[in-house]
C-alpha cells in the first residue's frame, strides 16, 4: 500500500503545470534528437543537462526533463531507421532490418504506427515493473559480476550469427570486423597505443557516431546514387498510415515477449537497449520460424522497438536503487543528480521520495504524451518518402556530416566517415550484413573490459569465466545458439530425403 501512496505523491509532483510542460518539451526534443542519425539519447541528455542546471530548475524538474528526452529518443530513433535505413542510435539498429524493407514495400506508415504502439507497450510494461519489482530486481542484478557480463556478451555475439541464418559465416565475419574496430585506440589498462598507425586522431578510438553514420548513412547514399539517374524516389510512398487488426494480432505476442526481455536486460547495469533489441529480435525469429525476417516482417519491427524502450525504462532501476547507471544515458543522469548534491541509491527512496516517485510518474505521463504525439505525425514522417533523391541524398549527407563533425570538430572524422562508408558499400555489395558489424563494435569494448576485470579479480585464473551458475547457463545458451541451427537444418534435410525416398 505504501508503494501506491508514494506513486500518488509522485503524480502530484509530475502533474504540476510546470512539470507537465517540461515533460512535453522533453518528449518533443527527444523525438527530434532521436530522429537525427548519430546523436542518440546520450548526446541529447548530455546537451540538456548543463542547460537544465543553468536555468535553475528544481532537481525533480531537471530529472523529468532528462528522462523524457531519453524515452523520446528511443521513440525517435526508429523513424530514420524505417524511412532511411539509418539508425538514429544503436538501439534502433535492429528496427532497420525489417522496418526499411517495409518502407520499400510501401508500408512505411504501417511500420511507423506499429513501432509507436510497440514502443508504448514496452515502456508501459517496464514502468509498471519499476513500480512493482524495483527492490527485488535490483538485488538480482547484483549477482552479475565481470565474468557474468563477459558471458552475456559472448551470448549476444553468438546470437548475431543466428540473426542472419541464410549466411551465418558472413554475419560472424562482420561481427569480428566490428570487434576488431573496437580495439583501436589507447589501451585503458596499459596505456599502450593499439592500431592507431601513429595517428593522434585515433588515440581515442573510432567514435560510434562515425562508424554508424559511415557504415549506414554514407553506404546507403552510395546505394541510392547507384540506383537512380534522374532522382526517382528511394522507396514507394506509403498509402496506409495505420496497421490493421490482422497485423496487430500478428505483432501482439512479439511485442509482449520482447517487452519483458527488454525490461530484464535493462535492469542489468551496462547491458543497454542494443543488447535487448538484438536478443528480442533473435528470439522472435526463432519462435516464428519464418523466413520473412529481414524482408519486411512486422514482428521484426515490433520486437526490437518494444525491447529497446522497455530496456531504456528498466535501466532506471539500478540507477535509482543502487546508484549504478543502467545505461550510458542514465550514467549522464547520475552526473545530473550530483550537480544537485543528490546521491542516487536506496536512501533516495527515503530522503527524496518526491524526486524518485515524481520521475516514475513522469515516465508514465511522458510515455502517453509520446504516443499521442507520434501517431498523428505518422503521415508527416511518411511524407519524407516522397522527397526525390536529388534533394534527399545531399540532405542526408549534410545531416550526417554535421553529426560527425560535432563529436570532435575535426576534418579527420569526416574523412574517416567517408572511408568507412565506402568500406560499408563494398561489404553490402558482397552481401555482408551491417548490423552484426555495428553490434560487434558496440559490444567489443564492454566484452574486453569485463574479461580483463574478471581475470584481474581471479589473478589470471580462467576458471572464473565459467565458475558461476549464471556464467554456465549463458555459455551453454551461446553454444546452443551456435550448434542447434545447423544441426536442426541438417536433421530436417535428412528427414526430407527419407520422406522423398
Amino acid at each position: 500500500m505504501d508503494t501506491w501512496s508514494f506513486l500518488m505523491q509522485g503524480f502530484a509532483v509530475a502533474m504540476t503545470p510546470e512539470n507537465l510542460l517540461i515533460a512535453l518539451i522533453g518528449c518533443f526534443i527527444g523525438t527530434i534528437v532521436g530522429l537525427l542519425p548519430g546523436l542518440g539519447p546520450i548526446n541529447g541528455v548530455a546537451i540538456l543537462m548543463p542547460l537544465a542546471f543553468a536555468l535553475h530548475l528544481p532537481a525533480e524538474s531537471a530529472l523529468i526533463l532528462l528522462a523524457t528526452v531519453y524515452i523520446g529518443c528511443e521513440y525517435g530513433g526508429r523513424i530514420s531507421s524505417i524511412l532511411l535505413n539509418v539508425p538514429g542510435d544503436a538501439g534502433a539498429i535492429m528496427t532497420a532490418l525489417d522496418g526499411y524493407p517495409m518502407a520499400q514495400q510501401g508500408k512505411a506508415g504501417v511500420a511507423l504506427s506499429i513501432s509507436a504502439v510497440s514502443s508504448f507497450i514496452g515502456s508501459t510494461i517496464a514502468i509498471l515493473g519499476i513500480i512493482l519489482f524495483a527492490p527485488l530486481l535490483a538485488s538480482w542484478s547484483l549477482a552479475f559480476g565481470p565474468a557474468e557480463y563477459f558471458a552475456l556478451m559472448v551470448f549476444a555475439i553468438a546470437c548475431l550469427g543466428s540473426m542472419m541464418s541464410h549466411n551465418p559465416l558472413k554475419s560472424f565475419l562482420a561481427a569480428l570486423i566490428g570487434l576488431s574496430m573496437a580495439t583501436v585506440g589507447v589501451d585503458a589498462n596499459t596505456g599502450v597505443y593499439r592500431f592507431t598507425f601513429d595517428s593522434v586522431h585515433l588515440s581515442d578510438g573510432i567514435q560510434f557516431v562515425v562508424v554508424v553514420i559511415g557504415l549506414f548513412s554514407v553506404s546507403e547514399i552510395l546505394l541510392m546514387l547507384e540506383s537512380t539517374h534522374t532522382g526517382q524516389k528511394a522507396v514507394r510512398a506509403s498509402g496506409r498510415m495505420m496497421f490493421n487488426m490482422k497485423e496487430a494480432s500478428m505483432a501482439t505476442g512479439a511485442t509482449l515477449r520482447s517487452s519483458f526481455i527488454g525490461f530484464f536486460v535493462g535492469v542489468l547495469p551496462g547491458a543497454g537497449a542494443t543488447i535487448a533489441s538484438a536478443i528480442a529480435y533473435m528470439t522472435e525469429k526463432k519462435i516464428s520460424g519464418s523466413d520473412q525476417f529481414g524482408k519486411g516482417d512486422i514482428r521484426g519491427v515490433a520486437a526490437p522497438e518494444a525491447a529497446n524502450n522497455a530496456s531504456a525504462c528498466g535501466s532506471f532501476i539500478p540507477m535509482l536503487t543502487l546508484g549504478i547507471p543502467g545505461s550510458g544515458t542514465t550514467a549522464v543522469m547520475v552526473g545530473a543528480l550530483t550537480l544537485y548534491n543528490i546521491t542516487p541509491g536506496p536512501a533516495m527512496f527515503v530522503e527524496q521520495p518526491d524526486i524518485v516517485w515524481g520521475l516514475i510518474a513522469a515516465l508514465l505521463i511522458g510515455n502517453v504524451m509520446l504516443l499521442i504525439m507520434n501517431i498523428p505525425m505518422i503521415n508527416v514522417f511518411a511524407r519524407m518518402l516522397t522527397i526525390p533523391l536529388w534533394f534527399l541524398v545531399p540532405a542526408i549527407a549534410a545531416i550526417s556530416a554535421v553529426g560527425v563533425y560535432a563529436v570532435h570538430s575535426t576534418t579527420f572524422d569526416l574523412l574517416l566517415m567517408v572511408g568507412l562508408g565506402i568500406f560499408g558499400y563494398i561489404l553490402r555489395k558482397m552481401d555482408f550484413p551491417m548490423s552484426p558489424l555495428i553490434l560487434g563494435f558496440v559490444l567489443g569494448e564492454m566484452l574486453e573490459q569485463n574479461l580483463r576485470r574478471a581475470l584481474s579479480i581471479s589473478n589470471g585464473n580462467m576458471v572464473i569465466l565459467w565458475e558461476s551458475l549464471i556464467c554456465k547457463i549463458l555459455l551453454v545458451l551461446a553454444i546452443g545458439v551456435l550448434l542447434v541451427p545447423p544441426v536442426w537444418k541438417r536433421w530436417r534435410r535428412h528427414q526430407l530425403k527419407r520422406t522423398e525416398a
